[in-house]
């Protein structure tokens, strides 16, 4: 269509493995998530995914509208802004003053050790998925801290808040003896982004070893009974190689053997379904949550694909 601002795509008569998430993309994806697949796939612009990423965006500096789909209503929330610097750093405009306005709100909302809560108190009232829980005074969590402290020192941003939350980040990562896939994944998101990189090397080794011995990956899908599925996750809800180490120079690429991650990333290529899209794991609570999060999760699927070498096109 004329003035659609859409950049014409170069795949649609292929049925690659690309050609069928666009399909996929187009007929079921919110703005952002078209927006982020033109970006990423298609030539499209940064500018056009920041103007998306600001729908979500509040007074405050915080994002919020179910920008994280399993939490409703208009208020920010830290997983919300999480997710917002992850785009932002995805087409390299985490900086400047979005970045400082990013902080002020963090600064608001931390708890007294000044590192995030995952849920902050505004968000009673509204709809939320009935695994998350909302208490009057939460405690700080890697969870939410260790994604936002990791992409705001792998961009430079400097803020007088990244000081305390930093300090929170390393004794979490450092002490912990007993985990959980998403805890995992936040400390890995810390460890690749911080500035000390011997401190965070020799971190990252020490979870890798915690990560196998307490089979926190599926490193045979044939084999999944193998391996676990943490308390409170839904029924199937495994993690894989890929799911750590969702870029060749991430820190969690050593735990893995080539073998095993040559196995996950064949797991994962295979998980595109007839429709196009990949599926979620967790649980569905509300048909609307789950219809937002298969794009956001096959856009990350092709990303991570193609950031290790696997043909998608």
């Amino acid at each position: 269509m004329a003035g659609s601002g859409a950049p014409p795509s170069t795949v649609r008569t292929a049925r690659t493995p690309l050609a069928r998430a666009e399909h996929f993309v187009w007929l079921t994806a919110r703005v952002l998530e078209q927006r982020r697949f033109a970006y990423h796939f298609l030539g499209g612009a940064a500018d056009a995914v920041e103007t998306a990423l600001a729908a979500y965006e509040n007074d405050d500096g915080g994002y919020g509208h179910a920008l994280e789909p399993d939490l409703r209503g208009p208020v920010s929330q830290p997983l919300h802004t999480a997710h917002a610097l992850r785009v932002l750093d995805s087409v390299g405009r985490l900086s400047g003053r979005r970045a400082e306005r990013v902080c002020r709100y963090l600064t608001g909302v931390s708890a007294q050790d000044g590192a995030l809560p995952a849920l902050h108190p505004s968000l009673r009232g509204y709809p939320s998925a009935p695994f998350v829980q909302v208490v009057d005074d939460p405690p700080s969590e890697l969870l939410a801290t260790g994604p936002v402290v990791g992409l705001l020192h792998r961009n430079q941003v400097w803020h007088a808040w990244l000081f305390r939350a930093t300090d929170f980040c390393w004794a979490a990562v450092e002490g912990m003896e007993k985990s959980h896939p998403y805890e995992i994944e936040a400390a890995i998101a810390f460890l690749d982004g911080v500035p000390d990189r011997v401190r965070a090397e020799a971190a990252a080794d020490r979870l890798g070893r915690l990560v196998r011995e307490q089979r926190l990956a599926v490193l045979d899908p044939d084999r999944l009974d193998d391996f676990p599925v943490a308390p409170g996750y839904a029924p199937g809800e495994h993690h894989f190689p890929h799911d750590y180490a969702r870029v060749p120079e991430s820190l969690a690429r050593r735990w893995f053997t080539d073998t095993e991650m040559a196995r996950s990333l064949d797991h994962l290529a295979a998980e595109q379904r007839e429709d196009g899209g990949w599926p979620i794991h967790w649980r569905e609570w509300a048909p609307g949550t789950a219809l937002e999060w298969r794009p956001i999760v096959t856009v990350e699927a092709l990303r991570t694909l193609r950031a290790h070498g696997r043909p998608i096109d």
